[in-house]
């Protein structure tokens, strides 16, 4: 696996893969691999010729009292993660060559209507930093295709509109949340919970479940999603949002049948989200 960190050298790189007419596949992460990751990037090698990796801890999407410094750094093991898991190429740059403007100077790309509410509501600008790095790394790469995780159910819409507004050739593939035996969802940031909180983090899935099951069973959505924050609460979260939206996010109406739960909530210094898609009744 070639381990790049310069501009110049990835694009001479990937042109020659271009003029050999092998196809590319970009997986975008922050680092701090794990299965999930890993699942992201065994779809694009299925999918693509070359698989390129980018592990970027992105400044711009972070809010001022959030995480940036803490968030886990770990190169080494990263770059062995990959080289099992089959990766051709990882692009590793330094923050100075994605921003040598500074982050406060850098020109944004925003994403409207599908960025709002949600993290979006919550994480002023969060999206706007994602939507500019993803928008950056595209030009760099110009991959034939790049998969992001079902986990970050709106960041993935907001990359599916971005590029289908801005005109850009990249398939855009959605790959399934990848869970651990009791239900959590993979996240970096699930390293932060403590023995005690990581068995009370299961409980955000189990609710969900419940609640699909209720509102498919044609439960009025309302109280049902008001049990449902109640249980979160007693359970030791301190939920950030619980909602049930159509499957491409816009507000449930009476001829929604596809939908989508989503929830964030704090358990102790980690943010955790999730999602589950459901079918409502006629």
């Amino acid at each position: 696996m070639q381990c790049l960190q310069e501009i110049h050298e990835l694009r001479e790189t990937l042109a020659g893969h271009r003029r050999a007419g092998r196809t590319i596949g970009l997986v975008p992460t922050m680092g701090n691999l794990h299965e999930g990751h890993l699942a992201l990037v065994a779809e694009a090698r299925r999918r693509a010729d070359i698989v390129v990796a980018t592990i970027f801890v992105n400044p711009t999407q972070f809010g001022p009292d959030e995480d940036l410094d803490a968030y886990p750094r770990t190169l080494e093991a990263d770059r062995q993660k990959l080289v099992e898991a089959g990766c051709d190429l990882l692009f590793a740059p330094a923050e100075s060559t994605l921003y040598p403007r500074g982050g406060s100077a850098q020109t944004r790309v925003s994403v409207p209507e599908v960025s709002e509410g949600l993290c979006g509501g919550s994480r002023p600008g969060h999206f706007d930093g994602v939507a500019t790095v993803v928008t950056m790394l595209f030009n760099l790469v110009q991959p034939d295709l790049a998969c992001f995780g079902e986990k970050d159910y709106q960041q993935l819409a907001v990359i599916r509109r971005l590029v289908d507004d801005l005109h850009l050739p990249v398939e855009i593939v959605g790959v399934p949340i990848v869970r651990d035996r009791d239900g959590l969802a993979l996240s970096s940031r699930n390293g932060y919970l403590s023995t005690e909180q990581r068995r009370t983090a299961a409980d955000l899935q189990r609710t969900l479940r419940e609640l699909r099951d209720a509102l498919e069973g044609g439960a009025a959505i309302e109280p049902t999603l008001a049990t449902g924050l109640a249980r979160l609460r007693e359970s030791g979260f301190e939920p950030d949002y619980l909602e049930l939206r159509a499957a491409d996010l816009r507000p449930v109406d009476a001829s929604t049948r596809d939908a989508v739960l989503l929830a964030a909530a704090q358990l102790g210094p980690a943010r955790l989200i999730d999602n589950l898609s459901l079918t409502l009744p006629r």
